[in-house]
């Protein structure tokens, strides 16, 4: 099956002719090496490791497929190999108050004077 095509397929591109740019760009790999043409030819137990703007992903293929249908049908054309990242773990509490997220407002007169505390403001 055509390499366009069965990224299409797995749902790893909106579209055909994102796929083909996907592919042009040398954003994809098949069995580690990097591929440039639409219509190579892939097989199952291939892996592929793409770069897409959301991450990397590394996909062996399970089938070929016949059409490009449901989420839960592109799933089963292909296993995730992608390795998981570790969870982050959670804030210490002593510096619960300087590292504020972003839209958080104006910190209160208590939290600046804890964020000056800790920077040695004093």
């Amino acid at each position: 099956m055509r390499l366009d095509k069965w990224l299409w397929y797995a749902r790893c591109a909106r579209t055909r002719t994102a796929a083909q740019r996907l592919i042009g760009s040398g954003h994809v790999r098949i069995n580690g090496e990097k591929t440039k043409s639409n219509a190579t030819l892939l097989h199952v137990g291939d892996v592929l490791t793409l770069t897409l703007p959301r991450g990397l992903r590394i996909l062996r293929l399970e089938l070929c497929g016949t059409r490009r249908g449901s989420a839960a049908e592109a799933g089963s054309l292909y296993t995730d190999l992608t390795p998981q990242l570790a969870p982050e773990p959670p804030p210490d509490t002593a510096f619960e108050h300087a590292i504020r997220p972003r839209g958080a407002g104006r910190p209160t007169k208590r939290q600046r004077r804890e964020t000056e505390h800790l920077r040695g403001n004093l």
